[in-house]
């Protein structure tokens, strides 16, 4: 197996990873929403969101560098690299719309991180 056959099948297991994490991290929200309905807790749409949200976010960031890896690396040309960048700017547009839906500012702002846990 030659480099590029090699990054290839990294690729393909970051893009893995970037799926489990969304798949996992939905599963897990679900666990804790439905723990805390089980409890009759009043709270259970935010950190619902909060912890399916910061997965997805997650799993973007995974996706994002699988991307980049397999242009960079395998497919080096004009019009790889300009479909990069459309991804990329997508997908970084879905990351800010994400965290200003889950936190309620930009990532870019200060805030407090301590509404950011998630008892399960």
């Amino acid at each position: 197996m030659d480099f590029k056959g090699i990054v290839e099948v990294v690729v393909k297991g970051v893009e893995a990873a970037g799926i489990a994490v969304i798949i996992l991290g939905a599963i897990f929200a679900t666990y804790v929403a439905l723990k805390r309905l089980l409890r009759k807790e009043t709270s259970v749409y935010g950190p619902y969101r909060r912890v399916l949200g910061r997965s997805i976010l997650l799993g973007l960031e995974f996706l994002v560098a699988a991307d980049i890896i397999r242009t960079v690396i395998v497919a080096f040309n004009f019009e790889n690299v300009v479909m990069l960048g459309l991804i990329v700017l997508i997908r970084t547009f879905l990351s800010f719309s994400l965290e200003l839906e889950i936190t309620g500012r930009w990532p870019w702002q200060k805030g407090n991180s301590s509404d950011e846990s998630v008892e399960v």
